[in-house]
């Protein structure tokens, strides 16, 4: 099972940028599907974006052009741009890996990070 390490967390004001990474061990990363998902205090788990291993990226209605997802199979790594973002965009942020196609279900997802905090300020 694959090992995820997220990263690039923190405090920022409204309408700033932050860049999080996901370093995944094991030698199949290329195989696998990455999401990338959040939780905000008080509320369930939900998905913000999904890359599956052949480069198609989908997203969540509330970040769809403000956050790009990428992978780097040759550093076994997938990342979140996040830019304009807004304090509801304040949450822990996980990222995950399945086989097979995209999925926004967290139930589809095999592994799972230790997440990284956002916090966005108004």
């Amino acid at each position: 099972q694959v090992q995820l390490v997220e990263s690039g967390g923190g405090l920022v004001q409204a309408g700033g940028s932050l860049r999080l990474s996901c370093a995944a061990s094991g030698r199949t990363f290329s195989s696998y599907t990455m999401g990338w998902f959040r939780q905000a205090p008080g509320k369930e788990r939900e998905f913000v974006a999904v890359i599956s291993w052949r480069g198609n990226t989908y997203y969540s209605d509330s970040v769809r052009g403000r956050f790009t997802i990428s992978r780097d199979n040759a550093k076994n790594t997938v990342y979140l741009q996040m830019v304009s973002l807004k304090p509801e965009d304040t949450a822990v942020y996980y990222c995950a890996a399945r086989r097979g196609g995209t999925s926004w279900s967290i139930n589809e997802y095999d592994g799972w990070g230790q997440g990284t905090q956002v916090t966005v300020s108004s």
